[in-house]
């Protein structure tokens, strides 16, 4: 099988094409810091081409999720480097997602800090999990512009932290309506000035943060997500493909390991195709993800539309899954209930193939 095949993603080798999609699990402590259960966890997967490790807090004081991990402390340097060591033993990669939650934060999780965003507009229809019960997001600050060079400087020293933990890589977090992705997409844009208005203002962030961080790492340790249809977190941007064009176009020139697009919307708001684009407009490793199938993702990587597909739930469920798809082997069904829980229940206790 092609997804089964070795694949050279910038100086990453990596052995097969099912990779391990960034998934937040909140199996940190309460203080941000990676624990022993989450380097079991990411080690029972360590047979994934790759694993694109969870969103990471680059910065204090921007949580969205309660018990995610950070980067940004000494404490989760050396709770990542655990984990990244237990990868290793195990003969795999691993890269950390570096992620800020933009308008997605709340106070009761930043003490009592209000979150920030491109413009003041909160995002509605949904509520987030807090240590009081689920509560509405609240309407963010507008970042003035002499605040980006702070959050751009904040992504590169998460990205010399996850250096000094042990990662072979990272991924910028570009996707799902945290704070680069609301940057981009005009839905959450409004602003004025250098960062806002045309395409080429409102994608000056991430591009920012994806050069801090191919400075510290050089581009062929790199990647970018982007999600140009996805409408959760309230994201929506009036020329879904126009975008996708422009920040493949910056990628390719850039040279980074891998472009990961998200070909979908989750909620199937907005319809498109940006994998085509994508595909045209950047030279490097393309990634897709969003409810392949192993049949479906061979053939993608059979035409050529793709590189290499990103594996999310069936990951989580399956800590054998490239095994499973080369034996043909039934997959465990993941239990939503414990996406988010803590423990181990749902978590590091999938079996696998007898």
């Amino acid at each position: 099988m092609k997804l089964l095949s070795p694949l050279t993603a910038g100086a990453l080798q990596l052995p097969n094409r099912v990779l391990m999609a960034p998934l937040t699990r909140c199996r940190a402590d309460a203080d941000h810091n990676p624990t022993p259960l989450m380097a079991e966890y990411y080690a029972q997967r360590a047979s994934a081409g790759l694993i694109i490790a969870e969103a990471t807090m680059v910065m204090e004081g921007n949580s969205s999720f309660w018990m995610e991990p950070g980067i940004y402390s000494d404490a989760q340097i050396n709770g990542w480097k655990a984990v990244t060591d237990a990868v290793h033993a195990k003969g795999g990669q691993i890269v950390l997602q570096l992620w800020h939650g933009g308008r997605a934060c709340h106070p009761l999780l930043n003490g009592g800090a209000q979150p920030v965003a491109p413009s003041a507009i909160p995002i509605t229809g949904d509520e987030v999990h807090t240590p009081e019960g689920k509560k509405p997001y609240v309407t963010p600050r507008e970042l003035r512009d002499d605040e980006i060079p702070g959050i751009v400087a904040g992504f590169k020293k998460a990205a010399e932290n996850a250096k000094a933990a042990g990662f072979d890589g990272v991924e910028v977090h570009g996707a799902n309506g945290y704070l680069l992705d609301e940057f981009l997409r005009d839905g959450a844009n409004k602003r004025s000035g250098p960062y806002g208005g045309s395409i080429e203002n409102r994608a000056r962030l991430m591009l920012e943060v994806l050069d801090a961080a191919i400075c510290v790492w050089g581009a062929d340790r790199v990647g970018l997500r982007i999600s140009p249809l996805n409408s959760y977190n309230s994201m929506i941007d009036s020329d879904p493909v126009a975008i996708t064009t422009y920040i493949a176009q910056q990628c390719s020139t850039r040279g980074i390991a891998y472009l990961h697009v998200m070909r979908s919307d989750f909620f199937q708001a907005q319809q498109g195709d940006v994998l085509t684009p994508a595909r045209q407009h950047f030279k490097g490793v393309l990634i897709s993800n969003m409810g392949y199938t192993a049949d479906e993702a061979e053939q993608a990587i059979s035409e050529g539309k793709l590189d290499a597909v990103a594996f999310g739930t069936s990951f989580l469920a399956n800590p054998d899954l490239p095994a499973r798809i080369a034996a043909k082997a039934p997959l465990n069904a993941p239990n939503p209930a414990k996406f988010y829980s803590p423990g181990p229940e749902g978590y590091t206790d999938y079996p696998a193939m007898s």
